[in-house]
């Protein structure tokens, strides 16, 4: 069976509540296409405005992060339930920016993904290299080292549903893309390593994007190769050229 096509926007903190309704309203005639999911991770404080303004249409709204943790004195943060109650399906667990900024661990991740299968939610999992690391030559051990902490103790039948994106620090909003040939070598390597880690059927069935300053003109070459099933996009999902994204085929 193949993989479905995921489209995903990560806003990152851009567009106030008001903003995102608009926004959604001139987005959904453009972005209606069977063939691939269309996911919008809005910040918090949008995600419900989102949720009523993207009824009818096929885009999903995921949260751009989550606590680990059910409820408590966590000031500022987010709850798994919370975001289910919402109506949210998707939650990207792991962004390089978390891990940057706000000291996200692969341990975190772990307990992160974990909780998110508790609730239903499908987590989207981010790993990726830094330039010293791509220089060095370590990429896909890095890679691989992610994948595997993020995912420890997580079982087949949740690993099958997860999303795993593959996000090159570099790249990031910096303009420069992976070639697709570079980005197809890394996320093979993604899926033979949760074939290690699993089986056959598991590897087959996660998805993996790729991000990195994805744009109208990259995205075609980059979601034809065999082992990118869509992509995490960033600064191009705060554009109505997101739709053409969205029908890279067409």
């Amino acid at each position: 069976m193949a993989r479905k096509k995921i489209i995903a926007g990560n806003w990152k903190m851009n567009k106030t509540p008001s903003e995102t309704v608009k926004f959604i309203g001139e987005l959904k005639p453009l972005v209606a296409n069977d063939d691939v999911e269309v996911v919008l991770c809005v910040p918090a404080i949008s995600i419900i405005p989102a949720i009523e303004a993207a009824k009818e249409s096929n885009i999903c709204i995921g949260a751009q992060c989550m606590h680990f943790e059910e409820s408590g004195a966590y000031t500022g943060e987010t709850s798994p339930a919370m975001l289910k109650d919402a109506g949210v399906k998707y939650v990207i667990v792991g962004h390089s920016e978390r891990r940057v900024y706000f000291a996200v661990t692969d341990e975190i991740v772990n307990k992160k993904v974990k909780k998110a299968f508790e609730h239903d939610l499908i987590p989207i999992i981010c790993c990726g290299e830094t330039l010293t690391q791509r220089q060095q030559g370590i990429t896909i051990d890095h890679i691989r080292q992610q994948i595997k902490i993020s995912l420890l103790d997580v079982s087949a039948q949740n690993a099958k549903k997860a999303v795993i994106a593959y996000e090159p620090i570099w790249a990031i909003g910096t303009g420069k893309v992976a070639t697709a040939e570079a980005a197809e070598e890394v996320c093979k390597a993604i899926r033979e390593c949760i074939g290690e880690m699993y089986d056959q059927d598991t590897a087959e069935a996660i998805r993996i994007l790729y991000g990195g300053s994805v744009t109208v003109d990259s995205a075609p070459e980059l979601f034809s190769q065999p082992d990118i099933d869509g992509g995490l996009v960033g600064g191009a999902s705060l554009k109505l050229d997101f739709g053409k994204i969205v029908n890279y085929k067409k």
